[in-house]
């Protein structure tokens, strides 16, 4: 048995919002895949629930007129998977949420979820945040939109208040037309494992050269980074083995990964260097380029 105390099933976004700011101690429960683990392992934290299940208006996946792509923070992975709109416009999501857990897990965890827990494995993080992806928050005080770059604040944390419900994430088309991207995470047992370290890019060009690159990584730093010395670096660089050469010398700068019994710094380091050249290298290729 879970030692669940309280138990609320919201009717709508604003009934939730309202549920989890009148108890400061309530939690949210979505797809439950984390939840209810860390129930199963005495967790005191989860026992005044608030569920999210069923919500027809945060399950949407739809494209803007103007171009920007929508996602429900309830959708499952396989659904995003599935979704016509994700693989035509932004297929780097489907790309990395297809590499979580097993087709079990992927039916029932969503994207919401995934990233409001604040691992800093999360294999939907690094797509996000190359794709500068914002997140729609309905909280006491209405509705606000933040940058998903900067929302992790550390292991397990983020930037939500109690009382916020993250609603849906929205790509803005100027964040992914003209840019291709990437998704490769290494793991010891592939998909039914968390990564050991996640890499994302996106690159658009300019000719032969690299116009502008985003570069991403998780498990790599205390939360999911974006890679600012490296993505400098790539700016106005020819599509070169040279140019991927410097790209992965200087990521060493913007990384800070540690030792677990999971892998060694050493070799998480290694990892890093080497999924940086195979992911950029495949983001520019899907821009049209070629080496």
């Amino acid at each position: 048995m879970f030692a669940i105390e309280r138990y609320n099933k919201a009717q709508n976004v604003k009934e939730a919002v309202n549920l989890l700011a009148a108890d400061p101690d309530a939690k949210i429960i979505a797809g439950g895949t984390d939840v209810l683990i860390r129930l199963h392992g005495g967790s005191k934290e989860y026992r005044n629930l608030v569920d999210i299940n069923g919500l027809a208006e945060l399950k949407e996946i739809s494209e803007e007129a103007g171009g920007a792509v929508r996602i429900g923070s309830m959708a499952t992975f396989s659904e995003i998977m599935d979704s016509d709109i994700v693989n035509r416009c932004v297929p780097v999501i489907a790309e990395a949420v297809s590499t979580v857990g097993g087709p079990q897990l992927r039916n029932t965890a969503t994207m919401g979820g995934n990233i409001c827990n604040g691992a800093v494995s999360a294999d939907s993080a690094g797509a996000l945040l190359v794709l500068q992806a914002d997140l729609e928050i309905q909280g006491i005080g209405g509705e606000r939109e933040v940058p998903v770059v900067g929302f992790h604040q550390g292991p397990g944390r983020v930037s939500l208040k109690q009382g916020d419900v993250l609603t849906a994430f929205r790509i803005k088309p100027e964040n992914y037309k003209g840019f291709g991207a990437s998704y490769y995470k290494y793991a010891m047992r592939d998909a039914m494992d968390i990564a050991t370290i996640g890499c994302a890019a996106a690159a658009r060009l300019d000719g032969d050269k690299i116009d502008e690159l985003r570069l991403a990584f998780t498990v790599a730093a205390p939360k999911p980074i974006r890679c600012e010395h490296a993505e400098k670096t790539a700016a106005g660089k020819p599509l070169s083995e040279k140019t991927l050469e410097a790209i992965s010398d200087i990521v060493q700068k913007d990384v800070k990964p540690r030792s677990s019994w999971r892998a060694a710094q050493e070799f998480r380091l290694h990892l890093i260097r080497t999924l940086t050249q195979r992911v950029v290298r495949q983001a520019i290729e899907r821009a049209g380029g070629k080496f």
